[in-house]
């Protein structure tokens, strides 16, 4: 879709009252600024867990039964671990989210829809023979490391083998 396309439909969809106008110009930079994949703390456990010998795949989309579609940040295929470093805000932290307090008719059911949404890919996962690794943004890096390859090498705590 086209800048102009997607402009004209933010504009219709405020006309109609579905999607929020932008308090200001700033507030909308900051908002079209949140990246989807790629996050720093993302990027980071990514580089670690590469530097330590694992391969993975990134942003990989998996198609589950019943229609299911999830996009887990990091994936193991062949140990079936999927890895989630999930935003405070966007998947409202029980340490760092908030309630919002401007347009909170739009922002509450968004956020609970993206909290629903999380439950029913962890299920989805799980009953695929998966294992989910959800972590938060503000998660120090060593203890990302550390429960990442927890689920990496379950039978032993101290295994040097990587793969």
């Amino acid at each position: 879709m086209s800048d102009s396309k997607r402009s004209r439909a933010r504009e219709q969809a405020h006309e109609r009252g579905i999607y929020p106008a932008p308090l200001n110009e700033g507030r909308s930079r900051n908002m079209r600024a949140n990246r989807r994949a790629d996050t720093k703390p993302e990027v980071a456990l990514r580089s670690a867990l590469h530097r330590l010998g694992y391969r993975y795949r990134k942003d990989l989309r998996i198609d589950l039964g019943d229609g299911v579609k999830v996009r887990p940040d990091i994936v193991f295929t062949a140990r079936k671990v999927a890895v989630f470093v999930d935003g405070c805000f966007w998947h409202v932290c029980p340490e760092h989210g908030r309630q919002p307090t401007v347009n909170e008719w739009y922002w509450t059911p968004k956020l609970r829809r993206n909290m629903e949404r999380d439950q029913r890919a962890n299920a989805a996962l799980a009953e695929a023979g998966w294992q989910v690794i959800r972590l938060w943004e503000h998660e120090p890096l060593p203890s990302a490391i550390e429960a990442v390859v927890a689920a990496l090498n379950p039978r032993s705590e101290h295994s040097s083998d990587v793969s």
